[in-house]
C-alpha cells in the first residue's frame, strides 16, 4: 500500500471500528423485513490494475541524433550528430526534383572523395534499451454504496430486487524503471552532390573561420535527396542506460444499476448486482533517463539526459458485475464482504515523449466494511 492509500484510508477504518464497538454493544435482534433503504461503507482493495510506460529511450534509439538540441537557421532540429540534410522549398513544391539546398554540416574532414563532392553525415543510436517498462498496481481505496429495494418476489425464494448507487475513492501508484548496460552504434550516410559538384569551397570557408557551415534552405550546392550513396553501422563502444519513471492519479468512480438479493440461512443474503461505471481520473506522470557512454565509446564523457512531467484529466465509462454477502448483526447494522469486476478500458496518455498507460479493463475489488438499513 502507498502513502497516499494509508491517508485516505486509515480515518474511514476508525469510522468503521467505531460503528461496529456500537453495533456490538447493542441486543441483537431479527433484521427489519420492511428496511427499503441500505447504506454500506467498505474498504476497497483493487487487484489486476497494471500500469505501463511506453517510449522509454526514445531520445537514444535508431532514428534520433545522440542527444542533440541544436537547430538549423530554419528551427529544425538536427537530424544527425553532425549536421543536417531536409527538404527544401523547392523539393515540396516538386519531390521530382530528387535534390535539396537545406543541409549542414559540422567539419571539413566529412567531406571527401576525388572532386570533394561526397558528404559523410554520423547518427549514433543505443541498443539493447527496452522500449517499455511495466508496473502492477494494488491500491485501496473505500466505497459508499446506497441500495433502495422496489419490491420482493416471494415465489423466487423471497428475492427483493432494487436500484444501487456508489461512490468510491482510490489512489493509484505505480513506478518502474530500467538500468541495464546498452550498447552504441554509429551509422555513416554518405550524400553525393547533384552533377558531381564540388564542396572545396565549404571546406576552405569552414577551415579559416572554423564554423559549422549551415544553409538556411533556399540557396547553395544541391544534394541528393533523399537517396544517399551509401550507408554504414560500426559498433561505438557501450553505454550505461538508466531511467525513472513515475506515475500517480486519483480514481473517483460512480457506480448505478439493479440489484438482487436473496436470503440464504438466518441473517445471511446474497446479494448481485451489474450495471453502469464511471471513472473520473486525475493524474499525474514523471519520467527521467540518462545515457553514459563508457570508456570503450569516442562518445565518452558525452553523457545525455532526458526528462519530463505533465498532467491530465480523463472520464472513464465502462461497467461492473459484484457479489456480495451480508450477514445482519441487528436490526440496523451488518457486516458486508463482496467482490466486484470493473472495466473502465485503458487509459494512455502522452506525458512529454513517453506514454503513460494504466489498464483498468479487468480489474477486481474485494470489499469489506458495514451496512446500515432504515
Amino acid at each position: 500500500m502507498n502513502q497516499n492509500s494509508k491517508n485516505h484510508t486509515l480515518p474511514v477504518a476508525g469510522v468503521l471500528l467505531a460503528v461496529v464497538a456500537s453495533a456490538s454493544a447493542q441486543d441483537l435482534q431479527k433484521p427489519s423485513s420492511d428496511s427499503p433503504n441500505h447504506i454500506t461503507a467498505s474498504f476497497r482493495y483493487g487487484l489486476n490494475i497494471k500500469g505501463s510506460f511506453k517510449g522509454v529511450g526514445n531520445s537514444f534509439l535508431s532514428g534520433a541524433p545522440f542527444g542533440t538540441t541544436r537547430q538549423t537557421p530554419a528551427g529544425d532540429p538536427y537530424n544527425y550528430d553532425n549536421g543536417y540534410v531536409y527538404a527544401d522549398v523547392a523539393y515540396l513544391a516538386d519531390p521530382s526534383s530528387a535534390v535539396t539546398t537545406y543541409w549542414g554540416f559540422d567539419f571539413p574532414s566529412q567531406v571527401f572523395g576525388a572532386g570533394n563532392q561526397l558528404l559523410n553525415l554520423d547518427r549514433t543510436f543505443a541498443d539493447g534499451i527496452p522500449g517499455e517498462n511495466s508496473a502492477n498496481a494494488s491500491p485501496s481505496g473505500f466505497e459508499i454504496k446506497y441500495n433502495y429495494e422496489l419490491g420482493t418476489i416471494e415465489k423466487w425464494g423471497h428475492m427483493r430486487y432494487g436500484v444501487e448507487a456508489a461512490f468510491n475513492f482510490m489512489p493509484i501508484s505505480f513506478r518502474s524503471g530500467s538500468g541495464l548496460q546498452a550498447g552504441l552504434f554509429k551509422v555513416t550516410d554518405t550524400y553525393n552532390t547533384a552533377d558531381g559538384a564540388s564542396l572545396e569551397g565549404y571546406v576552405a570557408n569552414m577551415n579559416e573561420d572554423g564554423q559549422p557551415y549551415q544553409n538556411p534552405n533556399d540557396a547553395g550546392t544541391w544534394l541528393n535527396y533523399p537517396d544517399h550513396t551509401s550507408s554504414s553501422v560500426q559498433p561505438n563502444g557501450t553505454s550505461q542506460f538508466l531511467a525513472q519513471q513515475k506515475f500517480d492519479a486519483n480514481l473517483w468512480g460512480f457506480r448505478l444499476g439493479p440489484y438482487v438479493e436473496w436470503p440464504l440461512v438466518d441473517k445471511l443474503s446474497l446479494h448481485l448486482s451489474a450495471g453502469l461505471a464511471v471513472g473520473l481520473l486525475d493524474a499525474r506522470a514523471s519520467w527521467g533517463e540518462s545515457l553514459t557512454p563508457n570508456r570503450d565509446s569516442s562518445l565518452y564523457g558525452n553523457n545525455q539526459t532526458g526528462r519530463g512531467d505533465g498532467s491530465n484529466f480523463k472520464t472513464l465509462w465502462g461497467f461492473y458485475a459484484g457479489a456480495d454477502a451480508t450477514y445482519q448483526l441487528c436490526e440496523h447494522w451488518g457486516v458486508d464482504v463482496g467482490v466486484q469486476f470493473q472495466d473502465l478500458g485503458t487509459y494512455s496518455h502522452d506525458f512529454t515523449g513517453r506514454t503513460a498507460e494504466l489498464d483498468l479493463s479487468k480489474s477486481l475489488f474485494i470489499q469489506a466494511g458495514l451496512s446500515y438499513s432504515f
